[in-house]
């Protein structure tokens, strides 16, 4: 990147774009695409809100639901070493553009990863924004890199934040439709996915989904974070993370350029105490135990929309929002093992419902020894009791006995096997 655009190694993200005077000049010069935003919302927003009650559900291949950003450059052998017991099977990896350097270190650590799926985030800067010579230059050298490993790839990303480049959605279509000429004519076996809109900013997304430019999307991704609201089942203008997944999903079924499947290719917590590798501040931070807790939630609650192919946390190794403290070598932590046993359980497992009532929930899946059943509160503890004692699973993994479960914000499992 080159200032005034600068890159945070701590958060993993562009630092503000301080420069008013610049940030003025590119709002000015795309001004024309800015009010195409504004009228793309008041047109497509309500009509998708509509259309919400008629969405099909979709099928979900439960492998391949929990899916793990992973970063090539960061403790490499550490990961490689994390990632069997783990036993996920979805790995995405951030590719910074501006950082061609590195794409030899990527496409050897990649290589050591045989038997996954990979999916490739195309990370842009002003630079490759503004030159659609490098840019093509760039993207060609990189699909032709990356793509023996795998054929999906977000083009850009995070394009509704100054600070990651792109002026507006039109510069954002300007540059997808580079590398959409660049598949057609050389590489026809690629899938690209975008338009990688952050947060609950679907206006966004509407003027790029009803684009008129040419661009069409293979498939549909959001970085879809909530940690601002607090739980993922807190409420923003009035919508849950179901209802964002859906409100998003509805989008994508009304709009002529883009396709199924839908993925949310980034979303974390940051977690307090770890300034300045937090990439949010303290008052959106939250301690390990949450953490955890609300990682999984959000994975259950997006499991139960059944509009989601894929959600990938991000990330694996990372001091202020990882499964695993990197700052004094390789600390996993309890979201670490939440992970391992929420994949493992939900590896198998078909959504049959989502029982609600008031704050507390209950999820019922079933897997081929029986059903599955998940309990947790977004309120105060309480007590569910049963006719005889059970064996639960708790959120971390351990095991306990009890006909008396104490059901608290961290997700408890129970297992119960048909009889032969």
């Amino acid at each position: 990147m080159k200032p005034p655009y600068a890159w945070d190694f701590h958060s993993d993200q562009p630092y503000q774009l301080k420069d008013r005077p610049l940030k003025r000049r590119l709002r000015k010069a795309q001004r024309a695409s800015l009010v195409k935003t504004a009228l793309s919302g008041l047109l497509w927003l309500p009509l998708a809100l509509l259309a919400m009650p008629f969405l099909r559900r979709h099928p979900i291949d439960a492998p391949h639901f929990a899916g793990l950003i992973v970063d090539p450059l960061r403790a490499p052998d550490a990961t490689l070493e994390a990632l069997p017991s783990l036993d996920v099977e979805e790995l995405l990896i951030r590719v910074k553009l501006w950082e061609r350097s590195e794409l030899d270190a990527i496409v050897s650590f990649v290589r050591q990863l045989e038997g996954k799926r990979l999916f490739f985030v195309l990370m842009q800067d002003r630079e490759h924004i503004e030159d659609a010579a490098l840019r093509k230059e760039t993207l060609e050298q990189t699909f032709t890199a990356l793509a023996p490993f795998g054929n999906r790839f977000q083009i850009g990303t995070t394009l509704n934040r100054a600070k990651w480049g792109f002026a507006s959605v039109n510069e954002y279509l300007d540059f997808f439709k580079t590398a959409q000429q660049l598949r057609d004519d050389a590489f026809p076996e690629l899938q690209l996915i975008g338009p990688g809109v952050i947060d609950f900013e679907y206006h966004f997304a509407a003027h790029a989904l009803f684009n008129l430019r040419g661009v069409r999307f293979d498939a549909v991704n959001a970085l879809l974070y909530v940690d601002r609201r607090g739980a993922p089942e807190n409420t923003q203008a009035g919508c849950d993370l179901p209802c964002k997944i859906n409100f998003l999903s509805s989008l994508t079924m009304l709009s002529p350029r883009a396709k199924r499947p839908l993925y949310l290719t980034e979303t974390n917590w940051p977690l307090t105490g770890t300034a300045p590798y937090a990439p949010t501040s303290e008052k959106e931070c939250v301690d390990e135990e949450t953490y955890a807790s609300y990682m999984v939630r959000y994975y259950l609650l997006a499991l139960a929309t059944q509009q989601v192919a894929t959600v990938y946390w991000h990330q694996l190794a990372a001091p202020g929002y990882g499964l695993v403290d990197t700052r004094d070598g390789w600390r996993e932590r309890p979201a670490f093992h939440a992970f391992k046993t929420m994949t493992s359980l939900l590896k198998e497992a078909r959504h049959i419902a989502l029982q609600q009532r008031r704050e507390r929930f209950e999820m019922v899946l079933q897997r081929p020894d029986g059903l599955l059943r998940i309990f947790w509160t977004n309120d105060e503890a309480y007590t569910q009791h049963f006719a005889e004692p059970r064996r639960f699973i708790g959120r971390d993994g351990r095991t306990f006995t009890t006909d008396a479960l104490a059901v608290s914000g961290a997700p408890v499992y129970l297992i119960e096997k048909d009889e032969a």
